[in-house]
């Protein structure tokens, strides 16, 4: 009887404290971000800062179970997160802010707003590139360059397959993982019907850096809002062969629907932990966005081979649009943020499709 007291007594004061516990604040838009540079405010801008300084995310939040704390807007319900770089990183840092019991991220919209590389046949550096697609570079064989048959044109082989770009392509989504994700197109129209008449941050330096590129027209032209898909790699690549790679591995897992754009490191992670996440019903998978802009070409300029330009390229001071990119993805992905944040009344309960 007297263990009976005592499990009693423990279960109504369980109960109390459950009772007593705040209920999880509902985020409208979680904003994804994937490094910074020093601190969140006050010195170099990572892709971070200028969410924290000026959209502003004012409160800061623990989080130990990733690399930084967290960012939150309380008026408009906004949460700010950097993942780390690379998709460990960033599949990691996702599911575990999805599974905080703080947040109830069950109704959000997620942006991945970060930097990336350009195919300078496809655009221009400074440009805003919103994906329907996000595909895996890394998933699959490989054979080093300097061993491959001669007339194949890379050493990256598909995953089950024995030659590079064999016929027919394996399924996307296989038992070896997922090579190639889809976002909701409708919202990913809709994200570059909102932002596609917006004037991109463009320099001097800018013009200098890509009237180098004169046998690739669309790298001639100014900044601007695009639609194109990112191929996700762990490994920083450059080059005009590893480009030619990318131009046909992103339509390949994509029944030709694909076109490479832009190329960087964690987009498939964070798509990864979405995918999951959603399974289990804590996050709606239509509502996930992908915003890349373009920090530098994946291509060398005709006067530097790839390992000098790789050499030019190994710091982010070293990208021909560092700055500008920082400040095309916040200027881009925040107009979108605000405007679902602060209408909310409209995007609650659906989720925009089309032209704005």
């Amino acid at each position: 009887m007297r263990k009976l007291r005592t499990l009693l007594c423990f279960l109504v004061l369980v109960a109390g404290v459950q009772a007593k516990a705040d209920p999880p604040i509902p985020i409208r838009v979680v904003v994804v971000t994937t490094f910074e540079v020093g601190k969140d405010t006050g010195d170099v801008p990572g892709e971070f800062q200028h969410w924290v300084e000026r959209y502003p995310l004012t409160e800061t939040l623990p989080f130990p179970m990733g690399g930084r704390p967290l960012r939150y807007n309380p008026e408009q319900h906004v949460l700010g997160v950097v993942t780390g770089m690379g998709k460990v990183h960033a599949t990691a840092s996702i599911m575990a802010l999805a599974m905080d019991p703080r947040f109830d991220v069950s109704k959000a919209y997620w942006i991945l707003a970060g930097i990336a590389g350009i195919d300078p046949a496809k655009g221009s550096i400074g440009s805003a590139v919103w994906a329907h697609y996000a595909v895996d570079g890394d998933l699959g064989f490989e054979i080093d360059a300097r061993e491959i048959p001669k007339d194949w044109e890379t050493g990256n082989v598909p995953d089950g397959k024995a030659t590079p770009f064999q016929k027919p392509a394996p399924k996307r989504d296989g038992d070896e993982g997922i090579e190639a994700y889809a976002l909701n197109p409708g919202l990913a129209d809709w994200a570059y019907g909102l932002t596609a008449g917006m004037t991109l941050p463009d320099n001097d330096r800018l013009k200098a850096n890509r009237a180098k590129y004169t046998a690739y027209p669309a790298a001639l032209n100014p900044p601007s809002v695009m639609e194109g898909d990112t191929l996700t790699a762990d490994r920083f690549w450059v080059g005009g062969l590893m480009t030619k790679w990318a131009e046909k591995w992103v339509p390949y897992w994509t029944e030709d629907k694909g076109v490479f754009v832009t190329s960087a490191e964690e987009d498939v992670g964070y798509l990864q932990a979405l995918t999951y996440l959603a399974k289990i019903h804590k996050v709606d998978f239509s509502r996930a966005m992908d915003l890349r802009t373009a920090s530098d070409f994946t291509v060398p300029p005709p006067d530097k081979t790839a390992a000098e330009f790789l050499a030019s390229e190994a710091s982010g001071s070293g990208y021909g649009a560092y700055m500008e990119s920082v400040e095309a993805a916040y200027l881009v992905g925040s107009k979108v943020v605000g405007e679902i944040a602060t209408h909310w009344d409209k995007y609650a309960d659906h989720v925009p499709a089309g032209k704005p």
